[in-house]
């Protein structure tokens, strides 16, 4: 069948099998090289290959310790499943990112980051372990205490250790499923910057950025700081039902948008219209956790808007030192160059030392883009100017740099494939872009 991310870009020819336990998933290792895929939502090609193992009959929560917040789940369950089942408990997520439509196996694959970086790290902080099938189809137990390596090159491996089957997971406390919001309206990116350094003692924050602004506008942006609301915070009405806080999901996109919807005129246009509405509205408000932390997520099949021939995301991170250099180097060549994005998000991360997970200290922008020729003439112009600047990229989103340009940016990655190779997993597991990528 035909496989793609959710970037639907690029397609390829494959297999995708759907075992119903860990011995059916254990027979089809012996068929040649396998890569695991949970929902599908890796943008690009990390969850695409020959032959993908689907694990969404994975889906049973095994146990959870009121105690500690520690949950066991398999590895198909999903973000949304957990939020269903323990939100009107008290119960949320302690780093989510921007789509509940996430597997739990995938979630640490890619050691997903969330709004909550700079004050609390990224997935793989709340994972106590993980049971993991080898290429022999045995199963391994990982944490920071037992087979130390192998944990840690599985959080952030994209899938190329093994196949995750169920892990251990802590949820964190809330009192509501209510957020005490407050956007600040920067005028141009050293505004956004100065508003992020002063407001790093948020729990959250994120800032859409206007990628179509130029001059004296270049990089302008609505910070958005974020809190669990307490109970004392919320209005009688809310607080006598704090957890009923959700959003609208809207009808799904019923078709794939004609190519040329999407363009610099009407990026511009709609750039123009949700900075002057987010301009208007700045300031403190109660909003719902979906609004919040899943906007997205209540456009059903939002990847259509794209066309039939997808799009692709460009997510870097700049270091601290580097920060408005090289942001600003990218948003001009964005302008320079003509394309644009109506989607592009700004998140500052804070420090992290770990074997392969994406997050640096600094800023990570990340941007859509419809797959045709100008944006593929801009993106190696982008990939330079953040390898220039000490950056790195996202592999969760990546659909297309180079090895030689994963090389630059990341030398972690040539330890990783040495590792894979001398192990034996190189040859059990690999997917599209393991395969572009020498990984």
């Amino acid at each position: 069948m035909e496989l793609s991310g959710w970037g639907r870009y690029p397609r390829i020819e494959g297999k995708l099998s759907a075992p119903r336990s860990a011995e059916g998933i254990a027979a089809l290792l012996r068929n040649g090289p396998v890569i695991a895929r949970g929902m599908g939502r890796a943008y690009g090609d990390a969850a695409i290959g020959p032959h993908a193992i689907s694990t969404r009959h994975l889906t049973h929560m095994i146990a959870f310790d009121e105690t500690t917040g520690q949950l066991v789940a398999e590895a198909g369950v999903t973000l949304k499943d957990i939020l269903s089942a323990f939100l009107p408990r008290g119960w949320f997520l302690s780093v989510t990112p921007g789509t509940q439509f996430v597997s739990l196996g995938g979630a640490i694959a890619s050691d997903v980051h969330g709004k909550n970086h700079h004050s609390e790290g990224s997935f793989g902080t709340f994972v106590d372990w993980f049971d993991l099938m080898g290429p022999d189809g045995r199963v391994t137990r990982c944490s920071r205490d037992e087979n130390t390596d192998l944990f840690h090159w599985t959080l952030g491996g994209m899938g190329l250790t093994g196949i995750v089957l169920r892990a251990a997971i802590r949820l964190k406390r809330v009192e509501s499923g209510w957020i005490r919001q407050t956007t600040i309206a920067a005028p141009d990116l050293d505004a956004a910057l100065d508003a992020f350094e002063r407001t790093y003692s948020a729990t959250y924050s994120m800032a859409w950025i206007d990628c179509a602004a130029t001059g004296s506008a270049m990089g302008r942006s609505l910070v958005m700081n974020g809190e669990h609301a307490t109970l004392a915070e919320l209005p009688p009405a809310k607080r006598a039902k704090p957890f009923a806080a959700r959003g609208h999901l809207s009808p799904r996109v019923p078709v794939d948008f004609p190519g040329f919807a999407l363009n610099p005129w009407s990026i511009r246009a709609f750039n123009q219209l949700y900075w002057t509405k987010g301009r208007l509205s700045a300031g403190t408000a109660l909003v719902g956790w979906e609004p919040f932390f899943y906007p997205l997520d209540a456009i059903r099949d939002w990847n259509r808007i794209y066309g039939r021939r997808g799009f692709m995301q460009f997510q870097c991170v700049v270091p601290l030192e580097s920060r408005a250099e090289g942001l600003r180097a990218i948003l001009r060549a964005i302008s320079d160059s003509g394309a644009g994005s109506f989607l592009a998000v700004l998140k500052r991360f804070g420090p992290q030392d770990s074997r392969l997970s994406f997050p640096m200290e600094g800023y990570t922008l990340a941007l859509d883009f419809p797959v045709n020729r100008r944006s593929l003439d801009l993106m190696p112009r982008l990939d330079a100017i953040t390898a220039d600047h000490g950056g790195r990229f996202y592999l969760a989103k990546d659909s297309r740099i180079s090895a030689q340009t994963l090389r630059r940016t990341d030398p972690r990655w040539a330890d990783f494939a040495a590792m894979r190779r001398d192990s034996g997993l190189a040859a059990s597991f690999a997917s599209a872009q393991s395969e572009r990528l020498d990984t």
